[in-house]
């Protein structure tokens, strides 16, 4: 308990400013119970004044309200009126260990009168100002450039109601539309009918009416979003739109990386949920990188989060069938997919990142930015090589152990997408990578995971260093020659993001800003944030920084 904050003397104004607020009111439902209650610029303090002085004195702090709203009850003989005031502090857990934000709400009768409306006006006094202070105490990381959300902020929330175990619009109307209604958040609800439903419409609507686009699913309705507005005449606009992101499906990754940008206590489940929902109420916006991927059709998708191929790949496609377990499917799927581990025989490369410094860092960048610039092109050229490694090893090759082919999409084919930023750093697929890319010498992997965020899914902390407009490309692969044991290790150790500290030796990390993967097993899959895409030679570079999420 905090007992640093002092409170205001009750004799120089009683229910009026003192550095603040102070007034005395009743319980919400004992009458006989009178609390002193005083607002400062950062925190509401509460205490029964039949205590001793000092004594069950409560501390709330404003970082951690969501919105106060006072109110009349419909018994015209009771002339009060009513404030509630909502905190989601951070509390012990009942069961397990470790912090969570947890609701708690504190209403105060108002009956200073026999007159209703005054009664009624005193309580907005004090709901509005609680309000204005919380707004003013928004938690800020100190390294991040933010803007706020209009007030009120018109949102319209996208929800899937198949997404996950199918829980999605009991998880809004259970949790998440209480929170707008705490915060006085007014909102649309729209739930998508069909795939692409959600990128038809943000590819159309008139994105004037709304101040936010928020997704209720897992990360594939945010990918259809994205590549919607990217997809729009007006899209260097359209990007800018701010998009928030609440978890409810089976990955959740981007959900999982807000969470851990904040710096909060790991999360899972609604305590991710609440999280998340917090964060969109509080309403900070920062920037979000955006990566382009060029698939060998000539179709250009765009990404949040991340690319796979092998390994990581076939556990999210071949656990589609588990997906009513929710965010267990990928741990059933890995182990099945351990059970028959395949190599991939292909060719990377990339063009490393330059070397980090604060100049680089988000906190340098204005957030109020379009397309990036980017290096010309050196217009000499390499090919991606073969070189020297052995191809023998104890697994079997994807080209003649696969059971099961791979080689088709998902996703319905989607016109090309000629609008969007530039692809600067980038050749055409067709033409050999420049020559001061990095190719690697290896050919047979047994995974290829390019990651955009800190996540991978809720319990998969991919990686560590990622930030959500860091501009970089996070290049994990894994080499042909692990063992089974080994890769369970990297996975386990995944889960805290360990997994670059225990020294694996067919496991590389590089920071990149592009990259190229031409598979050369003829079967095998690619995923773009989770959804399956063509298979072939395929090449991504980041745009840092170029769309807009709500965040904290």
């Amino acid at each position: 308990m905090d007992n640093d904050i002092a409170e205001p003397d009750p004799s120089r104004q009683r229910n009026g400013v003192v550095e603040g607020l102070y007034g005395e009111f009743t319980d919400s439902l004992n009458a006989k119970v009178r609390y002193s209650v005083s607002l400062t610029e950062s925190a509401l303090t509460i205490q029964k004044i039949s205590s001793s002085p000092g004594q069950d004195e409560v501390v709330f702090h404003l970082a951690d309200c969501l919105g106060c709203l006072a109110y009349k009850v419909e018994d015209e003989a009771d002339v009060g009126a009513f404030f509630t005031a909502y905190f989601y502090p951070f509390k012990r857990r009942w069961i397990s260990t470790g912090m969570a934000r947890q609701k708690v709400e504190q209403c105060f009768r108002v009956a200073l009168v026999q007159d209703p409306l005054t009664n009624l006006q005193e309580a907005e006094r004090w709901a509005r100002a609680i309000r204005e202070a919380s707004i003013r105490q928004i938690p800020r990381r100190h390294d991040v450039k933010y803007y706020e959300l209009r007030r009120p902020c018109r949102v319209m929330v996208l929800v899937n109601p198949q997404s996950g175990r199918g829980q999605a619009l009991q998880l809004f109307s259970g949790q998440i539309e209480p929170m707008l209604t705490e915060a006085s958040v007014p909102y649309t609800l729209v739930i998508t009918e069909h795939q692409n439903h959600a990128r038809d419409l943000v590819r159309e609507t008139d994105l004037s009416q709304w101040d936010a686009l928020v997704i209720l699913s897992g990360d594939g309705l945010l990918f259809e979003v994205l590549n919607g507005l990217l997809e729009r005449e007006d899209w260097e606009e359209a990007i800018q739109t701010p998009l928030g992101i609440l978890p409810g499906g089976s990955g959740n990754a981007l959900a999982a990386s807000v969470h851990h940008y904040t710096k909060s206590p790991p999360a899972w489940g609604k305590e991710l949920l609440l999280s998340c929902g917090f964060l969109l109420c509080k309403g900070l916006v920062t920037r979000l990188d955006l990566v382009s991927v060029h698939l060998a059709s000539s179709q250009r998708i765009f990404s949040f989060l991340s690319l796979a191929w092998g390994f990581v790949a076939d556990v999210d496609i071949e656990s589609e069938k588990y997906r009513l377990v929710g965010p267990m499917r990928f741990l059933v799927g890995t182990l099945m997919r351990l059970a028959s581990l395949k190599v991939y025989q292909g060719r990377l490369a990339y063009l490393p990142a330059p070397p980090f410094t604060p100049q680089n860092s988000s906190l340098c960048s204005s957030l109020p930015c379009g397309p990036n610039s980017s290096p010309n092109q050196n217009s000499r050229h390499n090919h991606i090589t073969n070189s020297n490694h052995s191809t023998n090893s104890n697994h079997n090759t994807a080209h003649n152990s696969s059971n099961i082919a791979i080689t088709t999409m998902r996703t319905e084919p989607q016109p090309v997408n000629q609008k969007g930023p530039p692809d600067s750093l980038l050749a055409d697929l067709e033409q050999p990578v420049p020559d001061h890319w990095t190719v690697v010498n290896e050919e047979d992997f047994v995974l290829v995971l390019a990651m955009f965020q800190s996540h991978l899914a809720e319990d998969l902390f991919a990686a560590p260093g990622a930030a959500a407009d860091d501009g970089f490309i996070h290049l994990l692969y894994v080499r042909a020659g692990i063992s089974r044991l080994a890769l369970l290790t990297l996975f386990m150790a995944m889960e805290k993001g360990g997994h670059l500290a225990i020294g694996c030796p067919h496991l590389v990390y590089e920071r990149v800003k592009a990259f190229r993967l031409e598979p050369l097993s003829p079967e095998g899959a690619i995923t773009v944030d989770g959804e399956m895409v063509e298979y072939g030679p395929v090449q991504a570079q980041a745009h840092e920084g170029i769309a807009r999420l709500i965040s904290g």
